[in-house]
């Protein structure tokens, strides 16, 4: 089925309500930001709560004191010592071992990417109950919070984006953007806001609200049970191996590469479609998390199934959907036009498209 195409309003005589200011968020000067309106934004969705909210003012005043989380900087400490120790076994573990682990960070990465992210998040396409089903046990295995939770703050983060209100604020650092924003307490704004946001859709979802009722106990079995138990029952890898690589390695470079998504495209890289937001074009991050770092086209046009121009360019979530609508489990996927997308770098971005 092929992509419907979302055009962007290019008309100079827009109403003035739709124009508005945006502080860009990297130190620079205040630059105005393009025109829209609800068509542009992907509206047939069902769903707009992905669009920055230009009316959104932080409290003036100190900024509420960090409250620790010790129990998550105690387990994620140890998490990562134990990745750093399956690094270590990387040597001594059967060929069929690592081959396994890389399967199952691609089938992790899924369920955030073409799951949590792009199809419960933004509502870029449709899937099947089928896909659903195996995107949700797919979430489970990346163990990054349950779908519900992961769609709401991520519709947060870009409602809010670089305010107090974002989850993840790149302008608090890129420590803070990665991992510190989950070893300590959210700000009294990104929980306020999320409970403001509609979220009607993510209820209604059968799939979602199961896996959010089941959520611990999935987590328990897809995240380190059954990546374990396959090497060591079916060809007799050791004990050791099956659960510091294909489990606890594996999780670890998936939740960075998650995170980079997060600090590393919030702060490195070109601005080819809009020059005054933070996310950029970084081809590092893009690499790691199966396409997801053509950021600043991300957060430009979030309704895009494709969250690039580029196609399946450095893109395997978007070969993974494309390949899902062709053996009919999704559809409806949501695409920009070629137009538009030349339209916008032109009218916002750095410049740096002329260049290649």
């Amino acid at each position: 089925m092929p992509a419907s195409v979302l055009q962007e309003e290019l008309s100079k005589d827009l109403p003035s309500s739709t124009i508005t200011a945006r502080a860009t968020r990297n130190g620079g000067a205040g630059m105005e930001k393009a025109p829209s309106n609800q068509e542009d934004l992907g509206g047939d969705r069902g769903m707009t709560d992905d669009i920055f909210d230009e009316s959104y003012c932080e409290k003036k005043g100190p900024k509420p004191a960090k409250r620790y989380v010790w129990r998550n900087i105690v387990l994620m400490s140890l998490l990562h010592l134990g990745g750093l120790y399956g690094l270590w076994l990387i040597p001594a573990a059967k060929p069929v071992t690592l081959a396994w682990g890389f399967l199952c960070f691609l089938l992790s990465a899924l369920g955030v990417t073409a799951g949590a992210h792009r199809l419960w998040s933004h509502r870029s396409y449709k899937a099947g109950l089928p896909l659903r089903i195996f995107l949700a046990i797919a979430n489970s295995m990346a163990f990054q919070n349950d779908i519900y939770e992961w769609a709401r703050d991520h519709r947060v983060h870009h409602k809010f984006s670089e305010t107090d209100a974002d989850p993840h604020n790149a302008t608090r650092g890129f420590f803070f953007s990665h991992v510190g924003w989950l070893l300590v307490r959210k700000h009294p704004d990104v929980i306020e806001k999320g409970r403001k946001l509609d979220l009607a859709d993510l209820k209604a979802d059968k799939v979602v609200m199961f896996q959010r009722r089941f959520y611990k106990l999935s987590v328990v079995a897809m995240c380190f049970l059954f990546p374990t138990l396959v090497p060591w029952c079916f060809w007799g890898e050791s004990l050791r191996n099956s659960f510091f690589l294909p489990a606890i390695l594996r999780y670890v470079v998936v939740l960075n590469a998650t995170w980079l998504v997060n600090s590393a495209a919030h702060m490195f890289g070109n601005r080819p479609y809009d020059q005054n937001i933070n996310p950029r074009e970084n081809r590092f991050v893009t690499f790691g998390a199966l396409g997801e770092g053509f950021h600043n086209y991300h957060h430009t046009f979030p309704y895009d199934y494709s969250s690039s121009e580029f196609g399946w360019h450095y893109n395997f979530t978007t070969a993974f959907i494309d390949l899902m609508c062709l053996l009919g489990l999704a559809s409806d996927r949501k695409k920009v036009s070629k137009e538009t997308i030349l339209a916008r770098k032109i009218r916002t971005g750095d410049g740096s498209h002329k260049s290649g």
